[in-house]
C-alpha cells in the first residue's frame, strides 16, 4: 500500500521515555563503579548521570505497526539498515555509529550500513540501496530535515518502517516514520544559556556558531538559548551569528572574522564541539588567554570536556549519541505489535568546571 507523504504540524511538544534500553543505554554510556553510582545520584546534572525509566506523558501520541501499514516480523530474523550522514571525522558519529553496531551484534540482528559522506544526495542513494539489498527495517541519521520524498516512498512501496535518530525529517510520524529519537534540543539551548549566563555574570556581547542550516537541530538549539537569554539576562546581547556547519574548520575561521569584527566579544555559544573546538584554536592563534572568552559548546565529546578542564570551555552541554539500545528496544518492541511513542527523548548530562575533571572518563 502506497502512502503519501502529507505535511500536517508535528508534535510540538515530545514525549518523554526511556523504555526498558535506558538501562542498557547508561551502560553502554560508561563502566561504572560503585564510587561513580553514589557521585551521580548527588547530581542529575552530571554526565553519564543515571537514566530513569520513565512513561510516555499523558496523551502522548503513539504509533503501532498495523497503524503504519506494515507488517510484523520477527527482528532476530530481520536485516536493519543504518544510513549515517556524516563523515566520522566527529566524535559524535564514530560513538553514534558504533552504538548501533554494538546492539545489533548483542542481539544477533543483521546489520547494513552506510555512510554518506556529509552528502545529502548520497543519503538518498544510499538508503535507497539499503532497500534494494533487503534491509526490512530502517534507522536513519538524517544529514538534512528536508528533501526525504523519494526514500519516503520507496520505504512506503516495500512495507519498511522507518525510524530516525538524532535529527527530524519533516514527515508524517506513524505514516512516513514509525518513531524520533533524540535529545531535546530547545532544552540544550536552554542549558547552554544558562551556563554562559554563569559565565559573563549574564552582561556583554556574544556570538552564536550556528550549525548547518536545513536540520532542525541548528533552529531548536538557537531557539532555546536565545528564549532563555532574553528571558534571564537581557543585558546579554547575541550581536554575531553564522553558520560554522558543524565542523572545527569552519569554526576556526568564522571564529577568526569574529574576532577582527567583535574584538570586544565576551562569549561564544557553539552549537556543538566541534565548532567551539576550533574557537578555541582561533583565539589561541590571535594570542587570547583560557577564559577570556567564555566558550559553551554542545555534544560531550572528550576533548572538549579536556577544554573545560584545561580552562578553554566554560561549559559542555552532552548530546547523547548512544542511541543503539533505544533504536533496537524501540523496533522490537514495534515489530511485536507493541505501541511505541512517536518522540522518545534520550537524557543528557552536563559538564562544567565542577564535574570536568572526575567525568572526563564518561565523555566519548
Amino acid at each position: 500500500m502506497q502512502r503519501t507523504t502529507s505535511r500536517r504540524p508535528l508534535l510540538a511538544r515530545p514525549v518523554v521515555v526511556a523504555l526498558a534500553a535506558a538501562v542498557a543505554l547508561t551502560a553502554t554510556a560508561c563502566a561504572k563503579t560503585e564510587d561513580d553510582t553514589a557521585d551521580n545520584k548527588q547530581s542529575e546534572t552530571a554526565a553519564g548521570a543515571e537514566q530513569k525509566v520513565a512513561t510516555p506523558k499523558a496523551g502522548g501520541e503513539t504509533c503501532t505497526i498495523d497503524a503504519y501499514g506494515a507488517e510484523k516480523i520477527d527482528l532476530k530474523n530481520a536485516t536493519v539498515g543504518f544510513s549515517q550522514s556524516e563523515k566520522e571525522a566527529n566524535p559524535f558519529r564514530i560513538a553514534e555509529t558504533q552504538s548501533i553496531k554494538d546492539e545489533a551484534k548483542k542481539r544477533g540482528v543483521k546489520l547494513l550500513t552506510a555512510n554518506a559522506q556529509s552528502q545529502f544526495s548520497k543519503q538518498i542513494s544510499d538508503v535507497q540501496n539499503l532497500l534494494a539489498k533487503g534491509a526490512d527495517l530502517l534507522v536513519i541519521a538524517p544529514l538534512n530535515s528536508d528533501g526525504w520524498d523519494p526514500v519516503l516512498q520507496a520505504a512506503a512501496a516495500k512495507k519498511v518502517p522507518i525510524i530516525t535518530i538524532d535529527r527530524k525529517i519533516n514527515a508524517e510520524p506513524c505514516k512516513d516514520y514509525v518513531s524520533f529519537i533524540a535529545s531535546d534540543f530547545v532544552e540544550q539551548g536552554r542549558r547552554a544559556a544558562d551556563q554562559m549566563i554563569e559565565a559573563t555574570g549574564g552582561k556583554g556581547e556574544v556570538a552564536i556558531l550556528l550549525g548547518s542550516a536545513g536540520n532542525n537541530v541548528t533552529t531548536e538549539r538557537t531557539k532555546g538559548f536565545k528564549e532563555r537569554i532574553a528571558e534571564k539576562a537581557p543585558d546579554l546581547k547575541v550581536v554575531f551569528e553564522q553558520t560554522g556547519d558543524f565542523s572545527r574548520e569552519k569554526g576556526q575561521q568564522v571564529t577568526e572574522q569574529l574576532i577582527q569584527s567583535k574584538p570586544g566579544i565576551k562569549g561564544i555559544y557553539a552549537e556543538n564541539d566541534e565548532m567551539g573546538l576550533g574557537a578555541v584554536t582561533a583565539l589561541k592563534g590571535a594570542g587570547k588567554k583560557a577564559g577570556d572568552v567564555k566558550i559553551v559548546t554542545v555534544d560531550g565529546t572528550r576533548n572538549a570536556v579536556q577544554g573545560v578542564v584545561d580552562g578553554w570551555i566554560s561549559g559542555v552541554i552532552e548530546s547523547n549519541p548512544r542511541f543503539g539500545p533505544l533504536a533496537f528496544q524501540t523496533l522490537d518492541t514495534f515489530t511485536k505489535g507493541e505501541e511505541v511513542p512517536q518522540d522518545i527523548i534520550i537524557q543528557d548530562g552536563a559538564y562544567n568546571a565542577d564535574n570536568a575533571k572526575q567525568d572526563i572518563g564518561k565523555a566519548y
